[in-house]
């Protein structure tokens, strides 16, 4: 097996896609979490920030357009990739906070592709003593943005 290239963290509420891909992605020299839904993945982000996030967009509870957001906004060094069997085609669906698109079933190769691209972007720096606990994360975004005049 070769040296482990990068953190990853696979979102799934479909337990055979999700061991699927972590099984795959290991093979292929990868450090590997998966998390069952996107409240599961902000606890896990919160205790190790990964290096690309995987994410299903439409799960129950917290949604993946939920999580993705959350992400985008608490975490921005903090690569993505939304994927989806519902969408096709390699554009980022409309209102989707996301790097890149996966859409599933459309090989292997490309998405192995998606994420060598996307570890090659320079990812800010992330303050690991300033991620809050998971439940202050889901709950951020629904408070108003202050006012600036």
């Amino acid at each position: 097996m070769p040296d482990t290239k990068a953190n990853l963290l696979i979102v799934d509420d479909d337990a055979t896609i999700r061991m699927s891909l972590c099984c795959l992605l290991k093979h292929f020299g990868y450090r590997v979490r998966v998390a069952e839904d996107g409240l599961s993945a902000l606890i896990k982000i919160s205790e190790e920030v990964p290096d690309i996030l995987l994410s299903d967009l439409q799960m129950p509870g917290m949604s993946g357009f939920e999580l993705l957001a959350v992400v985008f906004g608490q975490f921005p060094g903090l690569r993505t990739i939304a994927m989806s069997g519902a969408f096709c085609g390699v554009e980022i669906p409309a209102g989707v906070a996301a790097d890149a698109f996966y859409a599933k079933g459309s090989g292997v190769g490309s998405l192995l592709r998606m994420i060598e691209t996307l570890l090659q972007r320079q990812r800010l720096p992330i303050d690991s003593a300033a991620v809050w606990a998971a439940d202050q994360v889901l709950f951020f975004p629904l408070q108003p943005a202050p006012a600036v005049f």
